[in-house]
């Protein structure tokens, strides 16, 4: 399964001193894209375990063809642990039905977090979803065999 990321700025203040760069959390928020599914996902990329992680974005997302704001999901209010290397995803829409509905494109995601000597960082990511509207997919056919078609 190939998943595509891509995140167009990012921005990073460590409020607290005492951690070497390096050697601390890291967290991301990150877009999937998978078999014409679009997946939001809270990651660590660091190599210290993040704490009271938090994401905030600059609009709603609606989701799940339009049934959900999936940026009001639990996931993003607070993460109390997420170790080094780990990433919790979740999924947001088929990459046609979010495009139909005219959903948001670019956003931005602020995310806080602590390390466990309880030093606070604040990240801002910036997405642009429209580099997904024509990536090409196959569909599997019933059972997994082969490509039904491409997208």
């Amino acid at each position: 399964m190939s998943k595509h990321r891509k995140s167009t700025a990012k921005e990073s203040t460590g409020i607290g001193h005492g951690t070497m760069q390096g050697s601390r959390p890291e967290v991301i928020v990150e877009v999937l894209f998978d078999n014409g599914l679009l997946f939001l996902a809270v990651r660590n990329i660091g190599d210290r375990p993040a704490t009271r992680v938090s994401v905030e974005f600059d609009q709603k997302l609606m989701g799940l063809s339009g049934a959900k704001d999936v940026s009001a999901q639990a996931l993003f209010r607070n993460i109390e642990f997420l170790g080094p290397q780990r990433e919790i995803a979740t999924l947001l829409d088929r990459s046609s039905s979010y495009f139909a509905r005219r959903q948001p494109t670019k956003l931005a995601a602020r995310v806080r977090y602590h390390d466990q000597e309880g030093n606070q960082y604040v990240e801002t990511i910036k997405h642009d979803l429209e580099i997904y509207r024509e990536i090409a997919y196959t569909k599997p056919t019933i059972g997994g065999s082969g490509a039904e078609s491409v997208s």
